[in-house]
């Protein structure tokens, strides 16, 4: 895609309305930001600049020498989005009853698809363990206590899109409960519960700032769940992540991110650098994805959870509508009967 987009004028909508867009503008912007993120993941952010340019402003092909993307199509998603999705089907099976091994079933056969298809770009290191941990026969408190990254955190929109943080403990506790089998560890359910809280709170029609209350306090909620991790907290490090998405923005924020919270696929890194680039560029929603491709490190993961976070405060005016066609067209996915389909459960 040669065409530079641009943001679309913010449509004010009410009530039932905004709350279906903002639920479509998650799975959307989580599509999207996976997508520009897709040729840059892993790659440092002085290779970006040198391929790239200082910013990505589109939707790029993947180099054909990229570790995981190579050969990949502009607007492609990775397996943010595929993940993602394979969980909504799970939630939509049966939303009362989540059946841990089915999820793993389904999880093991989205790879099986992938690799068929020729991806290179699979599970990660935490949820494959416990998928074989799972396979083994293994006691699911157990299978995921190793899974500190985050997988859990990336493919969690769903549950934001199906419950309300009404009741903030028992929403904690729906996450930890989908996120335990592959990533049973206070930093993996405390990342992943900031995450959902904020698209949770955003389809209730909350703003940015609003949604990152909300957050912040299901990410306090969530480190009691799991095995402990070390000091700073998932919490401490959003809060600074908090501070440096207030003050800066641009090449200014990118260089902060990475030297002060980092942006690999550890949960207390890519997390926090998705909530400074939120708390930035707030319903600029797909100029913040932009950003999120072009800093470096686990660039998809990162884009995925800013598009998903910003589409769910601002809805699908802040993407260019055209960024939204690409993903779906490219992808073969209808993200608007998925997103009411989940909103069809919420409670």
């Amino acid at each position: 895609m040669t065409t530079r987009l641009t943001n679309v004028d913010a449509i004010e909508l009410s009530g039932e309305r905004r709350k279906i867009d903002r639920a479509y503008a998650a799975l959307a912007g989580l599509a999207i930001g996976d997508a520009l993120g897709m040729p840059t993941q892993s790659l440092s952010r002085e290779v970006i600049v040198k391929e790239f340019g200082t910013l990505i402003t589109q939707f790029e092909p993947a180099r054909s020498t990229h570790p995981y993307a190579a050969g990949l199509a502009a607007a492609t998603v990775t397996d943010d989005t595929e993940q993602a999705l394979v969980l909504a089907e799970e939630l939509l099976r049966d939303e009362k009853h989540f059946d841990a091994y089915a999820y793993a079933k389904r999880l093991l056969a989205w790879q099986e698809s992938a690799r068929e298809r020729g991806l290179l770009d699979l599970l990660g290191p935490s949820t494959l363990l416990a998928l074989r941990n799972i396979e083994s026969g293994m006691d699911l408190v157990d299978t995921g206590r190793a899974g500190t990254t985050n997988g859990a955190a990336m493919r969690i929109t769903p549950v934001g899109i199906a419950r309300s943080t009404r009741d903030l403990d028992a929403f904690v506790a729906r996450v930890a409960e989908v996120s335990a089998p592959t990533h049973n560890t206070s930093a993996a359910i405390s990342a992943a519960a900031a995450v959902a809280a904020v698209v949770s709170a955003g389809v209730d029609g909350a703003l940015v700032r609003e949604a990152l209350v909300v957050g912040l306090h299901a990410a306090r909620i969530g480190e009691s769940y799991g095995e402990s991790s070390p000091r700073p907290t998932v919490s401490e490090r959003l809060e600074r992540a908090i501070e440096i998405g207030s003050v800066l923005r641009g090449v200014e924020l990118i260089d902060e991110v990475n030297a002060r919270l980092g942006t690999s696929l550890a949960s207390n890194e890519s997390v926090p650098a998705a909530f400074a680039i939120l708390v930035a560029y707030r319903n600029h929603s797909w100029e913040a994805c932009c950003v999120a491709a072009s800093i470096g490190g686990d660039c998809d993961t990162i884009g995925a959870m800013v598009g998903a976070m910003s589409g769910a405060c601002a809805g699908t005016s802040s993407f260019p509508q055209a960024a939204i066609r690409a993903v779906e067209t490219t992808n073969s996915l209808d993200l608007r009967m998925v997103s009411r389909k989940l909103l069809a459960l919420r409670r």
